[in-house]
């Protein structure tokens, strides 16, 4: 039982980092790119690496990457789809990008790709926009970006100019357009939506419910909001959701979670006043009321940080910045919070009682060996997550 209870005396860990992808695939949180603040500088964290954290285990590895690598970039679009990770635009060292690349998470190998759509056209390039996934296909909503003159109809309500950012023909701006990408014929196209579409905006929160998909807040020109929209992914129609109770304050770079059939987890972000949020609320989409949780990292804001669907319900939310990012940009994180929506499995609860106290309780590691193999084995790998640990970062 050695083994169990002693670790090496450092442990790699991700480096802080915001405005990178992350995504769950067989109880691994995959984190890759984003930026950093050294000194007054904003460095991308590399291309050609992922790191991985053992939910289970509380352990960090990292993996080098081959293949047709990505730039190193910050506010791309990440999604998991059958094993694969797939980004798609972003911002790098020459502005934002269209293009859209995936790597198979399941083979070992982490080899890029990048795929050369077959039929349609792409997106323009953009950033910190959104995506649902639904019967195989990944489809993109909004964003930050820019087009050319001749692409910008002023009647067309998609594409909202910012005044204060354009080079001659050249107009950066927020969307609201929605694409649809299909994986197995390489194919983009833009469905036709009805209904009132959600003012175009950046920086928002989306997440898929069955059949519809759910946008919440962002940037929109000057201000930040708290609106809720829904789009049905078979026929195309969007519709608003308005609250029957309080409304979590507008925001941007914040996070919304599926937790339910029903109900949206929302997390941190920057508010309407530029103050970095810590708070958490449940929506629930069938009785349109918020409801604000309590949680132990109220201490802990966050933007421009990610949020993945763990175990049993959890909420994993990794790196992202306590600070105005715009104003003062050092206070990146590292950290993995794992926020608890339900009650845990009895099986989950007993495997944890054990993890924790087993360091402490002699006749609890006398009993230990008493356990059959794979049971053992699922407690060991347990009892690593709460180690007492020194962490080296990387």
């Amino acid at each position: 039982m050695d083994s169990v209870f002693e670790r090496h005396c450092s442990e790699l860990v991700a480096r802080e980092r915001s405005g990178h992808t992350a995504v769950v695939e067989e109880n691994l949180l995959y984190v890759w790119g984003g930026y950093m603040s050294i000194a007054d500088d904003e460095v991308f964290l590399p291309n050609d690496e992922i790191w991985a954290y053992d939910l289970q285990q509380g352990v960090w590895e990292v993996f080098h990457m081959t293949g047709e690598v990505p730039p190193s970039m910050s506010g791309t679009c990440g999604c998991s789809l059958n094993g694969h990770m797939y980004i798609f635009g972003g911002c790098d060292d020459n502005g934002q990008t269209n293009q859209i690349y995936c790597v198979n998470l399941t083979d070992g190998k982490y080899t890029w790709k990048k795929i050369i759509h077959e039929m349609g056209s792409p997106p323009s390039p953009r950033d910190k926009l959104s995506c649902w996934i639904y019967k195989g296909r990944i489809i993109y909503f909004g964003g930050y970006g820019h087009k050319l003159l001749t692409d910008v109809d002023s009647r067309n309500r998609s594409f909202i100019v910012d005044e204060a950012t354009w080079v001659e023909d050249v107009f950066w701006g927020w969307n609201n357009e929605v694409h649809i990408f299909d994986p197995m014929e390489a194919s983009w196209n833009e469905p036709q939506t009805h209904g009132r579409a959600p003012a175009p905006r950046a920086a928002h929160a989306s997440a898929t419910l069955g059949c519809r998909g759910y946008v919440c807040g962002g940037r929109v020109m000057e201000s930040r909001t708290s609106d809720i929209h829904c789009l049905d992914l078979e026929s195309w129609t969007w519709s608003e959701i308005i609250p029957v109770t309080n409304n979590p304050v507008g925001r941007s770079w914040h996070t919304l979670t599926a937790v339910s059939d029903s109900t949206l987890f929302l997390f941190g972000g920057l508010s309407v006043d530029c103050k970095p949020m810590s708070d958490g609320w449940l929506l629930d989409v069938e009785t349109k009321k918020w409801r604000e949780v309590e949680h132990p990292y109220k201490n802990k804001p966050r933007l421009w940080h990610t949020a993945c669907p763990g175990k049993d319900s959890d909420v994993v939310v990794f790196g992202g910045s306590c600070d105005y990012i715009l104003l003062v940009d050092t206070g990146h994180c590292n950290d993995a919070l794992v926020f608890q929506m339900q009650p845990y499995p009895l099986f989950r609860i007993c495997e944890d009682y054990i993890a924790k106290n087993v360091r402490n309780n002699e006749m609890l590691r006398n009993q230990l060996i008493l356990l059959p193999p794979k049971l053992l084995t699922a407690v060991q790998r347990r009892i690593s997550f709460y180690r007492p640990s020194k962490k080296k970062q990387c």
